[in-house]
């Protein structure tokens, strides 16, 4: 582990955003010093769990400058100094967005796409002071929910369990912060990237309500379901990093929607130990989901219910019951539990991504993107996304990629959604939904298994937030995770509720690594 310049050894198992903020103030280390100490412990544990894919070197000069700023007396946000990771999709000046295919990689055979400008989350963490160490390894366009061993960076690998998958695409944003190579790291969903490499790997995770945080610059799946958010490995930690990424841009109309919906001081600003005094909870029943817990599952389940009441809460058994929600949900042929309805419009997505890298990228239109590619045709039957081919409106959609889809039965499923959600919230006066985030334990890596998680195709069709939290362990020490839900922009209120469950039980422990 690298050292300050004191020789005292920085513990970065243990750091916090509030921790490294502490550090500084007392002298102990540097934000050079610290981001030094992270590129040892990448050096040490990369080649492991392969969560980086590219190294900032940059970053250490951006350190030196918060060193500088801090030492001149200027005010400084709490990010400021801080290391993160950024998720390959997310654009970033200065390096190639590969999403993990090799036919977008100048060094394995493909073209580069070199973004003009950052994406607006990447610009937001810039602007906040965090130093950026590098980008994260994906499964080739961000395809899969459960594995990332696909990639032209070869496999990440599960830093709490490393013979378990990893959790999905933002896997290694997850292994990057769980090996403590980073504090905080941007990951994006689309089909449960936040929450299953979050729980995967025994993580905090907030998955935003869609248009809260811009998508623009990111590699796309679905324009309407794409959703950037933090992980991290507290809930304070994940909420600081969600104040700076959350917010109104002209580069994403959809942003507009969040106005007002931010609270006054922040994300942090409601987070008390008895948040969940007085709460009404939702359980989990067939009425949600026709998918039983697995034994293991439904006890850890009653535990956590226990310490759901133990902090005052009120819990309602599965309040979803005789309401058909639980039969709008429809896995996509072949797939046996993804719902992929609404990402039908990905290549008018990637079209209009294409059009914001800038005026020298090398492919500028989807047409030229697919020719590039076409050694991989990722949307023929039996390839990734080739279960695309069985949503009805999908066709039309990739026949005429530069106009607008029609996605009229995406909307009319996402109405459907939100309006029995938001009744039965209000008809048992729920503050939010507690659920098992995974409805048994983690498959073996290597598996075709696929991850059992409760709420993936549901919050990401509805467009609702959801925080993730430790919870446990099962038998095998593989984590077990739980996941508050709540109405379209209630993230204060969940993040609050998580960082009281979280403070109350203490559930997750450092890694052993190495």
């Amino acid at each position: 582990m690298s050292q300050t310049q004191d020789t005292t050894p920085i513990d970065l198992d243990t750091l916090t955003v509030e921790r490294v903020q502490a550090g500084f103030a007392e002298g102990r280390f540097t934000a050079e010093s610290l981001a030094r100490a992270c590129f040892a412990r990448i050096d040490a544990l990369n080649d492991q769990y392969n969560a980086i894919i590219f190294l900032n070197h940059a970053a250490l000069d951006d350190a030196r400058e918060i060193d500088r700023r801090r030492a001149a007396g200027e005010a400084l946000g709490p990010l400021a100094g801080v290391p993160a990771v950024i998720k390959d999709p997310m654009d970033m000046v200065g390096f190639p967005t590969t999403a993990g295919w090799s036919l977008l990689y100048s060094k394995t055979g493909g073209v580069d796409l070199m973004p003009a400008t950052d994406s607006p989350v990447v610009a937001r963490m810039r602007a906040a002071g965090a130093i950026l160490l590098g980008k994260t390894n994906v499964p080739v366009l961000s395809h899969s929910g459960t594995h990332a061993d696909d990639s032209w960076a070869g496999p990440t690998r599960n830093v709490v369990m490393p013979d378990r998958v990893p959790g999905a695409s933002s896997a290694g944003t997850a292994a990057a912060v769980a090996s403590a190579m980073a504090v905080l790291g941007l990951a994006e969903e689309t089909g449960g990237s936040i929450q299953n490499p979050a729980s995967s790997q025994d993580l905090v995770g907030i998955k935003p309500t869609i248009g809260l945080v811009p998508n623009a610059g990111v590699v796309p799946l679905s324009g309407n379901r794409d959703v950037v958010g933090p992980i991290a490995r507290t809930v304070r930690d994940a909420a600081l990093c969600l104040d700076v990424l959350a917010g109104y841009t002209a580069e994403d109309p959809k942003t507009l929607a969040s106005v007002g919906h931010e609270p006054e001081g922040g994300y942090t600003a409601g987070l008390r130990a008895d948040a969940l005094m007085g709460k009404r909870i939702g359980l989990y029943g067939a009425g949600w989901r026709a998918q039983p817990l697995s034994d293991e599952a439904a006890h850890l389940y009653e535990r956590t219910k226990q310490e759901l009441r133990d902090a005052g809460a009120t819990l309602v058994d599965d309040p979803f019951a005789g309401t058909g929600f639980a039969s709008l949900r429809e896995p996509t042929a072949p797939l046996p539990n993804f719902d992929a309805r609404g990402l039908e419009s990905i290549p008018y997505d990637l079209e209009q991504y294409l059009k914001r890298l800038g005026p020298d990228a090398a492919l500028k239109t989807f047409a030229e993107f697919a020719k590039a590619t076409a050694a991989q045709d990722v949307f023929a039957p039996g390839e990734i996304l080739g279960y695309l081919q069985n949503l009805t409106q999908f066709r039309a959609a990739l026949a005429n990629p530069a106009s607008p889809p029609d996605l009229s039965e995406f909307i009319e499923l996402k109405a459907r959604y939100l309006k029995i959600f938001d009744a039965v919230m209000t008809e048992h006066r729920l503050d939010a939904l507690v659920f098992p985030q995974m409805r048994s334990e983690l498959p073996l890596f290597g598996s075709k298994e696929t991850i059992q998680e409760t709420t993936v195709g549901e919050l990401n069709i509805a467009g609702l937030p959801g925080v993730t939290v430790p919870a446990g362990y099962y038998e095998s020490g593989s984590p077990f995770g739980i996941i508050f839900v709540g109405r379209q922009w209630s993230e204060a209120a969940l993040i609050a509720m998580a960082y009281a469950f979280e403070q109350a039980t203490l559930h997750r422990r450092v890694p052993k690594l190495g």
